[in-house]
């Protein structure tokens, strides 16, 4: 996995509504990149509400999350529409799993990412970064606000 006070790898991926979103335009911002395996899997639908439940304490950080899979734009959109959720969704489709190959969070077993969180400052610098001991364990809210606590304490 990706070690904090590495520059984090550049990406370009479509969001769930086909637009290109890349790292280079999300420069000035803290980000927090959710990687998780795979769109309508009960676990994953778990995390994302979770998530979704705190996106406005995570804008009055001034943080930004999205959620990165190997799905494709199509299933992200329509994920994002069943589960009623506004987090951006990012497609590592293809070529399959690229970008969480980068962050170090791919797993080849499974031809999916996983289940991990990255938070990268406004200089595109990883500050934290935490993956889940087994795919069933959803990193908790916390461990975001704990994070954003010491990166502004820093």
């Amino acid at each position: 996995m990706i070690e904090p006070g590495t520059r984090a790898p550049e990406f370009a991926l479509a969001d769930q509504d086909g637009n290109e979103v890349t790292l280079a335009s999300l420069r000035g911002e803290t980000l927090v990149l959710v990687f998780y395996p795979l769109d309508f899997s009960p676990v994953c639908t778990d995390q994302l509400n979770v998530y979704q439940e705190i996106l406005p304490e995570l804008e009055r950080a001034r943080a930004r999350l999205y959620g990165v899979s190997v799905d494709s734009a199509f299933a992200h959109k329509a994920f994002q529409r069943e589960l009623g959720i506004s987090i951006p969704l990012l497609a590592d489709f293809h070529p399959k799993g690229d970008v969480a190959r980068r962050f170090g969070v791919f797993n080849a077993e499974r031809g999916v990412s996983r289940r991990a969180l990255v938070m990268i400052d406004p200089e595109g610098i990883v500050r934290w970064s935490h993956i889940s001991p087994s795919p069933l364990q959803i990193p908790g809210a916390n461990l975001i606000f704990d994070a954003l606590e010491q990166a502004a304490a820093a």
